[in-house]
């Protein structure tokens, strides 16, 4: 996900946070748009499309990219010990 700041734009949702540029690809199996939630204020992001956003919000979906390979990773590991119990 590509990140620019930027301050051209009003910030109405967190005044105190900078704007940035982000893009959330679409992929084949997600389309749908994206709804992130700071402190009880959400935001709903359309795939696809550059767009400004609070920088929270961009942190909010870095922190959950980055947990999403986390899992990806333990749950490759698991499996592969799991095959490797099974040989013995």
């Amino acid at each position: 996900m590509a990140e620019k700041t930027t301050k051209t734009k009003k910030n109405t949702l967190f005044p105190d946070e900078p704007l940035v540029t982000i893009k959330i690809p679409i992929t084949r199996t997600e389309k749908d748009d994206v709804w992130v939630a700071v402190n009880g204020k959400s935001i709903q992001i359309k795939r696809g499309v550059e767009v400004e956003v609070p920088k929270c919000i961009a942190e909010v979906l870095e922190h959950s990219e980055k947990m999403l390979i986390e899992a990806m990773e333990y749950e490759a590991s698991i499996q592969g010990k799991a095959s490797a119990d099974e040989l013995n």
